[in-house]
């Protein structure tokens, strides 16, 4: 018998097997406008058009960096599927965008069905806490390529907006407030400066002010904010919203705001995770550094006008978030840290 794919490192029927273990968690994440099955060659999706007569589709894309070298290292593989999703996700919500529906992309040295599965089933996970569909997605074996262990992972969300509602900061203004809502940690930004800080340190050490391994506590999954998001914009009209992703702080608000205007943030107006005092005290880290590379507790913020803040604070409430009054927005540039 002549060469085979299997000879090569590609086996065909390890991805049928790893295609039939996802389906049920795919089929999970639909929603009104899924159109068609898992296995066509592309995703169909048919918008509400009466939800959104004048429909703008926002797309967002985006991977989960290096955080991926400790799911590798410590074989857990449940949860980066949630970051994929929810770094897509976030970035739509922030435009105004309901999310629709999520692809990905899996890359893999060696196609192993069980890890595949488990990979999906976070990003299912990240789906359904979005609301949005998986409709489809790519699992590429590339032998020689990648580690027969290790594997890469990408994702794309569509959203939809009205083109009267796209939030775009020109409406921001001198006075409006900055609420926050709290990160679930470091997310998944700042990666490489974390390896680099905690070299040398077994993922599996227990820091006494973190009360579980440090790997676990870095792995936690990023939070995604569409059911609070999408509940605040049927209520109130925001002018300006921001994702807290690499950059931190100082490089991601000022992207949302109009020439001229700046933020005032007090630092005193929420409590910093102990996972970043950590990032700090053990790579000597100064604190300029650590605002502009990670969220520092916050990962998601909401710059309302005065006379709604009031309402967007009970609707988080009811939400069951603990909405935090970080700042305002001021005549400047930048942001200013009090």
């Amino acid at each position: 018998m002549g060469q085979t794919y299997k000879d090569a490192g590609v086996d065909i029927e390890a991805g049928n097997q790893a295609v039939e273990k996802i389906k049920p968690a795919v089929a999970g994440t639909w929603r009104p406008g899924v159109l068609g099955g898992l296995g066509g060659f592309g995703g169909l999706f048919a918008v509400d058009t009466q939800k959104y007569p004048d429909p703008v589709l926002v797309a967002g894309t985006d991977g989960v960096g290096t955080k991926l070298r400790l799911a590798f290292d410590l074989d857990i593989h449940n949860t980066i599927g949630q970051d994929a999703v929810a770094m897509c996700v976030n970035d739509v919500l922030v435009q105004g965008a309901e999310p629709l529906f999520f692809l990905d992309y899996l890359a893999v040295g060696k196609l192993i069905p069980d890890k595949v599965a488990a990979i999906v089933q976070g990003v299912a996970e990240g789906c359904r806490q979005a609301g949005c569909a998986l409709i489809g997605g790519e699992t590429a074996e590339m032998p020689g390529f990648y580690a027969e262990q290790e594997y890469d992972i990408a994702g794309f969300c569509v959203g939809a907006v009205n083109k009267d509602k796209i939030i775009d900061g020109s409406k921001i203004e001198s006075g409006d407030i900055l609420i926050a809502l709290k990160s679930s940690g470091v997310h998944s930004n700042g990666f490489s400066l974390v390896r680099k800080v905690f070299a040398g340190c077994p993922w599996t050490k227990e820091f006494p002010e973190l009360g579980q391994p440090l790997g676990h506590v870095l792995l936690t999954p990023t939070r995604i904010y569409a059911k609070q998001v999408l509940a605040v914009l049927e209520k109130v009209n925001i002018p300006g919203m921001v994702h807290i992703t690499g950059g931190g702080l100082t490089e991601n608000i000022p992207r949302i705001l109009p020439q001229g205007l700046g933020v005032e943030i007090k630092t005193s107006s929420w409590e910093i995770p102990a996972i970043f005092a950590l990032l700090e005290k053990e790579g000597r880290v100064d604190r300029d550094e650590m605002l502009r590379t990670f969220n520092m507790g916050i990962g998601y913020i909401f710059i309302v006008h005065p006379q709604d803040e009031q309402e967007v604070i009970r609707i988080l409430k009811a939400e069951g978030e603990e909405p935090i009054i970080m700042g305002t927005v001021v005549p400047g540039q930048g942001v200013k840290y009090l």
